[in-house]
């Protein structure tokens, strides 16, 4: 059986729907189920285009690594980011980043996103697809590149049915 997570932006009251790619990205699927729910501040990409994202601590027992990898993510795609510490993190999440290092979940909203920042090629591990709900998502997004997120939170967890 396929498994499913929410993705919830409040306080706007969006919600997606994206099944887990347990074939592909096993270990990091996995993580990331054991770890839910998940929920932060939402971040608008600077460098990959049409990307919202989240960062938390780390969480799983053990870092999945690389799998399922890609720099050139679609429209729905949900990726999986280890920041390990002495990254280049924005200033608020430096402490904790620079402790533990910091997990990235990444949602891509639009075309013609490529993982490059100030540091190379950024690939991260595609580990779920969007299938219910990008349409007012990508709206959504859209509106949060354009005024700010500040006030927004992205929340990740399992659809249990």
């Amino acid at each position: 059986m396929t498994r499913r997570i929410e993705i919830l932006l409040e306080p706007r009251g969006i919600r997606a729907v994206a099944e887990l790619l347990d074939e592909e990205a096993p270990k990091t699927c996995e993580a990331v189920w054991q770890g839910l729910p998940q929920s932060g501040p939402i971040w608008h990409a600077k460098f990959a285009n049409n990307e919202i994202f989240i960062l938390t601590p780390p969480f799983a027992a053990e870092e999945p690594g690389r799998e399922n990898g890609t720099v050139f993510p679609i429209p729905g795609d949900l990726l999986y980011f280890f920041i390990p510490p002495g990254s280049p993190v924005p200033a608020e999440v430096r402490e904790q980043a620079n402790a533990t290092g910091l997990v990235d979940l990444a949602l891509f909203y639009g075309r013609n996103n490529y993982l490059h920042g100030p540091e190379g090629h950024m690939p991260g591990n595609l580990f779920a697809t969007i299938t219910e709900g990008l349409k007012p998502l990508a709206a959504a997004c859209q509106e949060i590149w354009r005024h700010g997120g500040a006030s927004e939170t992205m929340t990740i967890r399992r659809l249990e049915e």
